[in-house]
This record gives structure tokens, C-alpha cells and sequence, in this order.
């Protein structure tokens, strides 16, 4: 039985909606309940993230079906080249989401990230570096390209599953800073998700984007903090997603995902 074109695009956005509003309930209830337990925020993230990796990694070897999407992933010979595309995206990423949240910062200051910056001086170093170089990359990246992205892919296109997903991971972040500096990461990782259909591309990529927040000085980036660094630089990051977007699906024949899900589904 088909269904009428209105039909499905209301179906998807409800899917949209609820995928990512379901699985977000989720990880803040066990968040609340893991903050409640240890007491101190930094460290509980830190926990809260290693609980995903073994949650989503579970269903992922037990159950693969319910996160496989067509169409089947890239050869594996053609990921190398792939990826240097991918690095020199990522470049791009890092300087457009650090432009854009230092001019937002410089012009309207963040309660939201000035409270994030002393509660990661107050749980001191050694939690900090294990939040931002592991439990970070490795639980958001579980949760967001592992679990909510196939999931949303199973129904919706490309375009849809990775503007849904960046637009949630950016404003879990908690500040309108973060989810300036996080939007373009969170874009280009899901492109690579979809590409590899593995996730641990995307952890190093997570993980150097953060090493690189973190040694990277302010005042170095200092100069990029204004509009028109900021646009420029946006703008040049979507060229480099919309080519690997292009290159991503120009190998699947129209209709060729939506008409694979629906047999998926059936």
C-alpha cells in the first residue's frame, strides 16, 4: 500500500521530531540520575558518556537491523581518498564554528558558556581532559552519528538526518556559543557517518576538534572573531559539505533510498 507524497512528508517530520525528542529524553534522565549519584557535574558527564558507549554499542552488535539504512556503505577502498577530503573539511569546520562563536561571544557575551568554563576549572584537570578527549567524543558520537542518525535515516534523506541531528547536538551544548562552534563539526561528522557507516572516523575527528579547541588559544583566533570572517568561512564550509554531500549520494539512483526504506519497513 502506498502512500501519498503529503502523507510521507508529514510522517517524516513527525519522525523527525520524535527520534531525536525521544532519545534526548533518554540520556538526560539517565543524566539527572547520574548526576544525583556522583555529585559533581564534570565527572558525571564523563561516566554518563562511557554508559551510552556500552548502551548504543549493545544494540549495534545485537540488534544492527533496527540502525541499518540503505544504500550500502562506500567500498572500502574508496574511504582513503575520502578522507583526505574529509580532513581538509574539517579544518574548515573547526575555523567556522571558532569565528562564528567567538564573534557571538565578543558581541553578546554567554552566561551559559562562561558557567561551563568554571565547572571545568572546578573538577580540575585530569576529569576535564577525560571528558573532552574521551567520554566526549566517544558518548556524543554513540548517541548522535550511532544511534539517532541511522535511526532518522531509516525514513528521511541525507539532508534531513544530518541538519536534525547537528541542530540537536548543537543546542545540547547548552549555550548559543557551543552550538555556534559545534554546528559545522556536527554536519561534516555526519556526512562521514554516512559515508563509513562506522563510528570511529568520526570519534578522532570529535576528539581532534576538541584537542584543538582546547590548545588553540583565544587571542590566536582573535582576528577571525567578526562577521565577515564568520560568514566567509561558514560559507566555504558548506561549499566543502555540499561537495561531499555530492559525492555521498551521487552514486544512488533517485528514489533509490526512500523506495529501500520503505521495503525496509514493510
Amino acid at each position: 500500500m502506498t502512500t501519498s507524497p503529503i502523507t510521507s512528508r508529514l510522517l517524516g517530520i513527525g519522525w523527525c521530531v520524535l527520534v531525536p525528542f525521544a532519545v534526548v529524553a533518554v540520556y538526560l534522565g539517565l543524566g539527572t540520575v547520574t548526576v544525583r549519584l556522583i555529585g559533581e557535574p564534570i565527572g558525571a558527564t564523563a561516566v554518563l558518556g562511557m554508559l551510552v558507549v556500552v548502551l548504543v554499542a549493545s544494540v549495534r552488535i545485537q540488534q544492527p537491523q533496527w540502525l541499518a539504512h540503505a544504500p550500502a556503505p562506500q567500498q572500502k577502498t574508496e574511504i582513503p581518498r575520502f578522507g583526505w577530503t574529509v580532513l581538509g573539511c574539517a579544518v574548515l569546520a573547526f575555523l567556522a564554528g571558532q569565528s562564528l562563536a567567538l564573534w557571538i561571544y565578543v558581541t553578546a557575551g554567554s552566561a551559559g558558556f562562561d558557567a561551563s568554563n568554571q565547572a571545568r576549572h572546578a573538577a580540575g584537570a585530569l576529569a576535564t581532559l577525560l571528558l573532552t578527549l574521551v567520554a566526549a567524543p566517544a558518548g556524543e558520537e554513540a548517541l548522535f552519528r550511532g544511534l539517532i542518525y541511522p535511526l532518522l535515516r531509516k525514513r528521511v534523506s541525507i539532508p534531513a538526518s544530518t541538519l536534525v541531528t547537528a541542530v540537536v547536538f548543537g543546542l545540547l551544548h547548552g549555550s548559543a556559543v557551543q552550538f555556534a562552534a559545534t554546528l559545522p563539526l556536527a554536519v561534516l561528522l555526519a556526512l562521514t557517518y554516512e559515508r563509513t557507516r562506522v563510528l570511529w572516523p568520526c570519534v578522532l575527528l570529535h576528539l581532534g576538534f576538541n584537542l584543538a579547541a582546547s590548545l588553540v588559544p583565544a587571542q590566536a583566533l582573535g582576528a577571525l572573531a567578526n562577521p565577515v570572517s564568520a560568514v566567509f568561512l561558514c560559507l566555504a564550509f558548506a561549499g566543502c559539505a555540499l561537495g561531499l554531500y555530492r559525492r555521498i549520494a551521487g552514486g544512488t539512483a533517485p528514489g533509490a533510498v526512500q523506495g529501500a526504506g520503505e521495503s525496509a519497513m514493510q
